[in-house]
């Protein structure tokens, strides 16, 4: 289950069941990318399926050399996460 790209609806996705997509929007303002909302099913919430999201969405904006804005509650907290870790 790979996650997948969509720059023309500035989304990254992935689907682990027919029909329960999950996602992780975006916006490009500039040299930055805000990170709007993260949206996983309830039924498939707790299995690691937004960190998926977030992380290709941050590996992407290093690649691009974008300045991270995380607007999304879930992004901030994901982080937060990371910093504490080092």
């Amino acid at each position: 289950m790979d996650v997948r790209h969509d720059p023309a609806a500035q989304q990254f996705w992935l689907e682990p069941e027919p029909g329960q997509r999950c996602v992780l929007d975006y916006q490009r303002q500039g040299d930055a990318v805000v990170f709007t909302h993260t949206g996983v099913p309830p039924a498939l919430q707790g299995q690691g399926l937004a960190a998926r999201l977030v992380a290709a969405g941050l590996q992407w904006a290093g690649e691009q050399g974008l300045r991270v804005v995380p607007a999304c509650s879930y992004v901030a907290s994901y982080l937060n996460r990371q910093a504490r870790r080092g």
